[in-house]
């Protein structure tokens, strides 16, 4: 047992021999939390703890993983195969394939990503006759998604709408979900909705996994909604052996429904609980530390402690401003550049940003200065067209029942079978309540000759898929490619896309010949599942390319360079967060997350002016910046940067103190306003002067709005 407590801190062996009850670890950025729960665990093994008495929820597959294979070193290559280590949504498909037949389900049932799911919803929205204008896919999703989280059902969501757009929701849902069931398919929010529905509905299948996981760990808990919250507490409350690991200042996701209360609450849901701080940052520099901690310290709704490190040689915070965002885009390039000829690798570094569109300019600097570079946020590879058209063969062949994944293979590659024939067969399957395939066996019944003869010839390849059975993964995947002419059709296209393309669906077979080698199950739900919850960080290697990614997406990742751009009050915090304080905390909280990504050296960039979406801004530096002391920030041509600051607010401020109209004078980025009808607002941006000055004023319920200054009903609050 000594093994697992040599090179621990005193902190950390607390948490790793505490015995039974529940523990929550308050796991600071860098402070070796999996390092933590990877020998808490092997230690409980070591003790007499079986691994099949284990459950450890990570937040994506790639943690996963690590953490399995950990413990297998951890515990010398004790058996680990008995060990559940997965996501929320991996443990819920593992639960549901076993046992969903009890609510109505196959348990060969599809999940549907994002497009599939889109593609879904405007079959729903145009057999409900709704305006997809008013009512887009991707919004009435997300809506149903909040509703699935907090475990309303259409019924619940029908008889709590307040509203018109509510009762519509509510309405769409509750047809959405029934058009899931008819084609045997799931979405993401269905994987935990259905297990909570399927724990309350069976209670023997709640006993089973009750009994079974004596010992439940949870990483990542400020970041857990209220279904993962409940799952959570469902399946510990025999045992009591639950322990927790996070970091409310790390919880960044309360816009997709995570809920910090659950973590701040742990202790008040498990009376007696254990409460250990790791705070031994392991990862990054005084410096970098100091500037974290001097954000974080100005939000209230936290648990105080105080990351510290024994890295005290360090470098200055870098607070780079430049005249524009192409400025600063050069700026990035040069300075990796820079660090390169320092003995730097360009995997060492990476720019983080708060939203995808401010990659673009960035993007171009990086290639023209021939630096090569990592894009995450783009097109993921299971996203991209060919490789979707042959995993819906493979949906099909799974799922019959599957009407998304037959509309895209049967005229995929072109073999004359257009939509209007695709819509006869669906409608015939409806109206004589009968499979796909039924409906295409009796095509001579609805569709002329020739069109039936097309659709016959397909089901006929279909049949021969279906005979392969008993054969391997990627022979099936070679057979489809093949006998569809899927490759052929893109090689007589003779373009660099195309030839892409190809390369894209060889390399497929190296995901299938893996699967093959290394999957236990060897099935084509288990492997068609483990696409569905892919995460697009899982691509992440070690390739020598700087890596761009959204401040989000960054969370959990680290580097030796760091460089957050845009550091602009109306970018970064997000203008969507100056009217709310509980917004404004959660992008502090997005800050000190990108800064403790740094492990050697932190940049912070911005521009005084911004085009975005077509229109030029001047933005005021990020209050973030302004949070850190003095004595931990280098401002590069200082003395330049303060006399045109200067020289800017003193000409702002003759402008409007010459205007004829009181009203006019004063007004500065983020001050608050009232207005009679739109009530409170942030001040996002100035333009003109005088009587002709034009605020856009973000209010909360209302979007950002632009009043003339002179004639609008507004009123300027204290800052």
């Amino acid at each position: 047992m000594e093994k697992h407590l040599s090179g621990l801190n005193e902190k950390q062996k607390e948490a790793v021999t505490y015995g039974d009850g529940p523990l929550l670890i308050i796991a600071g950025a860098g402070s070796g939390k999996t390092k933590v729960l990877t020998n808490r665990i092997a230690h409980l093994i070591e003790k007499g703890v079986s691994p099949y008495e284990i459950l450890a929820i990570t937040f994506t597959n790639k943690a996963a993983e690590e953490m399995k294979n950990r413990i297998a070193v951890a515990t010398s290559n004790f058996t680990t195969k008995a060990l559940w280590v997965s996501t929320f949504h991996s443990m819920c498909n593992r639960i549901l394939r076993r046992d969903i037949e009890a609510l109505g389900y196959t348990n060969h049932y599809n999940i549907y990503d994002s497009s599939d799911q889109e593609n879904l919803m405007k079959k729903v929205l145009k057999e409900l006759n709704i305006d997809d204008k008013k009512f887009t896919a991707k919004a009435v999703i997300y809506a149903i998604s909040i509703l699935k989280n907090n475990l309303i059902s259409p019924e619940q969501a029908n008889k709590k709408a307040s509203d018109y757009y509510e009762e519509a929701v509510a309405k769409i849902y509750k047809h959405y979900q029934k058009k899931l069931k008819s084609v045997d398919s799931l979405d993401f929010d269905d994987l935990m909705y259905l297990t909570v529905e399927l724990f309350k509905k069976k209670k023997e299948v709640l006993e089973y996994y009750q009994n079974r996981f004596k010992y439940i760990f949870i990483d990542e808990y400020q970041d857990t909604n209220y279904v993962q919250y409940l799952l959570s507490k469902m399946l510990g409350e025999i045992h009591k052996n639950i322990c927790v690991v996070g970091d409310p200042d790390q919880s960044i996701y309360g816009w997709r429904g995570a809920d910090m209360g659950n973590i701040l609450n742990f202790e008040k849901d498990n009376p007696g609980a254990k409460v250990v701080f790791l705070e031994q940052n392991y990862r990054s520099t005084e410096q970098i530390l100091a500037a974290a901690n001097a954000v974080i310290k100005n939000n209230s709704d936290r648990k105080p402690k105080d990351l510290w490190t024994n890295k005290k040689d360090g470098a200055l915070i870098t607070c780079f401003e430049a005249e524009t965002e192409s400025e600063e885009a050069v700026y990035l390039a040069r300075e990796i550049e820079r660090q390169k000829r320092k003995g730097y690798k360009y995997q060492d570094i990476a720019i983080l940003y708060r939203t995808n569109a401010q990659s673009r300019i960035i993007e171009k600097s990086l290639a023209r200065y021939g630096i090569a570079y990592r894009l995450f946020g783009g097109l993921s590879f299971f996203k991209r067209k060919e490789i979707k058209d042959i995993i819906a063969y493979l949906q099909f062949l799974n799922n019959p029942k599957d009407q998304i994944a037959f509309e895209r293979i049967i005229n995929t590659p072109k073999r004359g079978i257009g939509s209007t024939t695709v819509d006869k067969i669906l409608n015939f399957v409806a109206s004589e309540e009968i499979s796909i395939e039924e409906s295409m066996k009796r095509a001579a019944e609805y569709l002329n000759a020739g069109t039936s003869k097309k659709v016959l010839g397909f089901l006929q390849m279909i049949g021969e898929f279906r005979l392969m059975a008993g054969c391997s993964l990627t022979e099936l995947t070679e057979a489809i490619i093949n006998k569809t002419g899927y490759l052929k059709e893109l090689e007589l296209e003779r373009s660099d896309e195309a030839r892409d393309r190809i390369a894209n669906v060889k390399e497929l077979l190296s995901e299938t010949k893996e699967f093959d080698i290394h999957d236990e199950e060897k099935t084509l739900d288990s492997f068609l599942g483990n696409i569905a919850l892919y995460s697009e960080t899982d691509e992440l290697n070690d390739d020598n390319r700087v890596t761009l990614i959204t401040l989000h997406m960054a969370k959990g990742l680290e580097y030796k360079i760091v460089f957050i751009a845009g550091m602009e009050e109306g970018i970064f915090p997000h203008f969507r967060s100056l009217g709310s304080s509980v917004e404004m905390e959660e992008e502090r909280r997005l800050c000190y997350v990108g800064i403790t990504r740094g492990r050697e050296k932190v940049y912070l960039t911005r521009a005084y002016l911004r085009n975005q979406y077509g229109i030029t801004r001047g933005n005021e530096m990020s209050r973030f910046i302004n949070e850190i002391p003095s004595a931990l920030k280098d401002f590069p041509h200082k003395e330049q940067a303060v006399a045109k600051k200067t020289y800017e607010r003193d000409t702002f401020m003759s402008r409007t103190s010459n205007s004829e109209e009181p009203i006019l004078t004063g007004f500065r980025l983020g001050d608050k306003v009232f207005h009679s009808k739109f009530g409170e607002g942030v001040v996002v941006q100035i333009e003109g002067d005088g009587k002709d000055l034009l605020l856009s004023i973000a209010f909360p319920n209302s979007g950002i709005k632009k009043l003339l200054a002179m004639y609008a009903p507004i009123k300027k609050l204290s800052r």
